[in-house]
């Protein structure tokens, strides 16, 4: 087999075709690797290939694609990130979701960049691959038990105690369509559904052993690059910080702006605050510090319960989202609950965002009188129930009752199919439920979640500069003349840029095989220049500052293109009435409603999309290499472009109206 020319990659991928039990050996083609990296750049140019829009998401033709990226598995820091990509079964457009850990420096060293599997096996298996060794495993064994025994028997059966695993819980087998993927160590892939993807195919796990070094372009100058990088990390204000507390410091940070969401949105602030802090946390119930590979800041922790209601809880990677999705979105003070649902999500493999949206808002359809007595299956859904949030999540993974297996297609579809009027109390955009962020009180937030390529999301483009107002750090990105608006929350000057740059940046990092919490957007000392100077001297790719925003672009257009082809137009690009109509009641932001119009109009114009449908011009997609894309979806500065792609696949109307039936 011929080796890939450049270096910084193992050089090869896996094709695993399940329906016929076959595995196939390649090099990754020069195209996929010069023009997307790796990561979800390589990911969405084989959705848009290999997938097409007519392709269910729980069908055995959907992909699912794991990739890492050429600095995963280097000196870089915070370099142990990997990718999933398959269309979402959550909202039925692009999906994705990332995680940490160990798990894809591990594949990349046993010699493999990304593993595409296609079709659906007819019984339950598991992937195993110790370096050249790849095989498909029975997995009846282990179908149905959690994950944490799951990893325990996989080690077991091969002997070693550093195996390194993903997999799914029983909420991926019953194809909950926001179940996670769970990477050692209890690192989770989880929104958009990946882990419901994983269960439709019948693949319970990968597990993955390698024992080779990944070779680098320069690695005397990769070397003394991310030597300088982890210094300057070190030497930021924020590390300290950082590293104590992980992401659960910020909510402290978030209650007074008024951005930490409560009772399903509806507040900006919580009245019990000080029992869920980050510090309350740490002082009460940290067990160890812990960290993802090469990472200096060791923003995670495991945590233990050592009496009380639910003593002996023993969880990891508690995060900011899931101390308000189970706290402060459902009005629970109580911590240890808290833990114990992050515990059970874990082992069960589900999305601790979307599991928490689902109850919040079932929960307020109870309050109003939408969901009866006899639609909650004997359940008390009252605000700060903590005992019913905990037994509905065992319920959801299960699909278990009417209520559970509802809740389990997640907050939109269930609106959907209560009606009454509920959809006013689904937090949603494109159906993927809306994280721990108030776009009422940070405008840019709310721009990154109605314009996200995976629907809500705050990730894809991480507008953290203004969140909190931290001039000295948008100082080290931009220009002075941006100030005071850029990096206060409430302004909408200069919002869209800071987006759009954020999505494209963010793209290429996920491409890349790097964190994003690390050095990238919580504390701006690792950026453009930086990542490409990384991608050179691993690589050998001939990479400086411009070329790689192209790269950041083409991937993002290109998400936006296979969105696009499901009927994703502006009009989607939108806020539930909560955000855009009810002035928040909270904090600094109270009055404030999110200003979208304006900011949408001037994110289309620096993206170079059509203003009237939110799509990607011919101009624009030529200047990005994608002429072959904007032939394909005929799209344009014209009125018929969206009746054109419609009239093309035979859809009457966008995602709103598809029913989204299971399989």
């Amino acid at each position: 087999m011929k080796s890939l020319k450049y270096q910084g990659y193992a050089g090869q991928y896996l094709r695993i075709d399940l329906t016929n039990g076959t595995i196939e050996k390649d090099i990754l083609p020069l195209d996929w690797v010069e023009n997307y990296l790796g990561g979800n750049g390589i990911g969405v140019k084989i959705l848009w290939d290999e997938v097409p829009a007519r392709v269910k998401p729980l069908s055995l033709e959907n992909k699912l694609i794991v990739a890492t990226g050429p600095l995963c598995g280097s000196s870089m820091p915070n370099s142990g990130r990997l990718e999933f990509i398959a269309k979402s079964p959550l909202t039925g457009i692009y999906g994705d979701s990332n995680a940490g850990g160990h798990f894809g420096p591990e594949l990349k060293f046993a010699g493999y960049d990304l593993i595409i599997f296609e079709g659906r096996s007819a019984t339950p298996v598991y992937l195993f691959i110790c370096d050249q060794q790849v095989t498909l495993c029975p997995a009846d064994e282990i179908w149905g038990k959690g994950i944490f025994d799951t990893e325990t028997w996989l080690r077991q059966r091969h002997h070693d105690p550093d195996l390194k695993v993903a997999a799914i819980g029983p909420a991926g087998e019953n194809l909950v369509r926001y179940a996670s993927i769970q990477v050692t160590p209890r690192r989770s892939a989880a929104r958009s559904g990946m882990g419901a993807v994983m269960g439709s195919k019948n693949l319970k796990a990968i597990a993955v052993r390698g024992h080779s070094a990944i070779p680098m372009h320069d690695p005397e100058k990769l070397i003394a690059l991310t030597a300088q990088l982890q210094q300057n990390l070190r030497k930021h204000p924020f590390f300290k910080s950082t590293h104590l507390f992980g992401t659960p410091g910020l909510v402290a940070l978030m209650q007074p702006i008024g951005r930490f969401p409560t009772q399903n949105f509806r507040y900006g602030s919580y009245e019990a605050i000080d029992d869920i802090l980050g510090e309350t946390l740490r002082e009460k119930h940290l067990d160890r510090d812990t960290a993802c590979f090469n990472c200096p800041l060791g923003c995670d922790k495991v945590y233990t319960v050592e009496n009380g209601e639910f003593k002996d809880t023993l969880t990891t990677s508690v995060e900011y989202e899931t101390l308000n999705a189970f706290g402060a979105r459902v009005c629970n003070h109580n911590l240890p609950a808290v833990l114990k649902g992050n515990e059970i999500c874990d082992d069960l493999g589900m999305d601790t965002i979307s599991a928490g949206n689902a109850i919040s808002f079932a929960m307020e359809l109870w309050e109003k009188g939408i969901l009866k007595e006899s639609e909650c299956d004997g359940l008390d859904l009252s605000w700060g129930n903590y005992h019913t949030l905990l037994e509905l999540l065992r319920r959801i993974a299960y699909r278990e009752g009417a209520l559970g297996d509802t809740l389990a297609e997640g907050a939109a579809r269930a609106a959907r199919w209560y009606g009454r009027n509920s959809e006013r109390y689904a937090m949603h955009v494109k159906g993927q439920d809306i994280p721990a962020q108030d776009g009422r009180a940070q405008q840019s937030m709310g721009l990154a979640h109605a314009t996200s390529s995976r629907g809500a999301d705050h990730l894809k483009a991480f507008p953290v500069l203004d969140e909190s107002g931290t001039p000295d750090e948008a100082l080290k990105r931009y220009d002075s003349s941006l100030l005071p608006d850029l990096v206060n929350p409430l302004a909408v000057q200069h919002k869209a840029m800071l987006v759009k740059d954020g999505e494209d940046y963010g793209a290429v990092v996920d491409s890349s095989g790097n964190c994003k919490s690390g050095g990238t957007f919580v504390m701006a000392e690792i950026y453009w220049k930086d990542q490409a100077e990384a991608i050179q001297a691993a690589t050998g790719l001939d990479l400086d500052v411009d070329r790689l925003k192209v790269i950041g672009e083409r991937i993002y257009n290109l998400q936006r293109c296979y969105n696009a082809l499901h009927g994703i137009t502006r009009a989607d690009d939108t806020l539930p009435w909560r955000f855009t109509a009810m002035p928040s009641p909270s904090g600094n932001a109270r009055g404030s409603v999110c200003q979208l119009g304006k900011m949408l109009q001037d994110y289309y114009a620096l993206r170079g999309w059509d203003p009237i449908y939110g799509l990607p011009t011919v101009e624009t997609l030529e200047r990005l290499g994608l002429g072959d894309i904007a032939a394909q979806l005929e799209c344009g500065i014209h009125s018929e472009s969206v009746k054109t792609i419609y009239n093309t696949l035979g859809w009457a109307a966008p995602y709103t109206e598809w029913p989204g039936d299971p399989l």
